[in-house]
């Protein structure tokens, strides 16, 4: 198996650290879809990261689908996510929020890093800023009305959660800092802490 991109992504990052946990034997080649679009077209012609390719040959993008690959390929029971309904809609949630997360942290990166100064939309930018605010405020609520796993027992929400907080703080840290979400600070810095996000490091 063989994961292609840059673990600067979350996306990526987060499909990485999920085959570290499951022990799921795989090679990661560290490709930019920025500056090395052709290599990157030949692997995968839509040129979208992650891309994930099989054992048998197939390509597979998004980090939920290939993520939902692997739970059926590694079998019932030994997967990341939850077999009983109330404990997975938990964990469904807790992954949807810090995916909106990822979404408008990494559209104010792109609006603030790609886009030229003068063609910034500052309305636009406001209402990715808000979301992510309400993302991460309802993150934090989670977290303290129910705390989850930063042990090795982390299941796909708390790798979700850890991988989207961490690149928060790389890229819009002045719009959701740690002061304002200690919940998730302290969860993220416990989470990163173990091998298998260690092992493959944002940057």
């Amino acid at each position: 198996m063989k994961l292609i991109g840059m673990l600067d992504s979350p996306y990526v990052r987060r499909v990485a650290v999920s085959l570290k946990r499951l022990g799921v034997a795989f090679e990661h080649e560290s490709v930019s879809v920025f500056r090395e679009m052709e290599r990157f077209r030949a692997l995968n012609p839509v040129v979208k990261a992650p891309t994930f390719i099989t054992d048998e040959g197939e390509v597979l993008m998004e980090s939920s689908l290939i993520l939902d690959y692997l739970e059926c390929w590694i079998g019932p029971g030994r997967g990341l996510m939850p077999s009983t309904l109330p404990e997975r809609t938990r964990t469904l949630r807790l992954t949807g929020l810090a995916l909106v997360a990822y979404e408008k942290a990494v559209q104010i990166h792109y609006e603030r890093n790609l886009r030229p100064t003068e063609r910034q939309h500052a309305p636009w930018l406001e209402r990715v800023s808000e979301q992510l605010r309400t993302a991460c405020g309802e993150l934090e609520r989670e977290l303290l009305a129910q705390p989850c796993s930063a042990g090795v027992t982390i299941g796909q929400d708390g790798i979700s959660i850890a991988v989207g907080w961490s690149f928060i703080q790389l890229v819009a840290s002045d719009t959701v800092g740690a002061d304002d979400f200690p919940a998730l600070a302290t969860f993220t810095a416990e989470a990163e802490a173990l091998a298998i996000f260690r092992t493959l490091p944002m940057v």
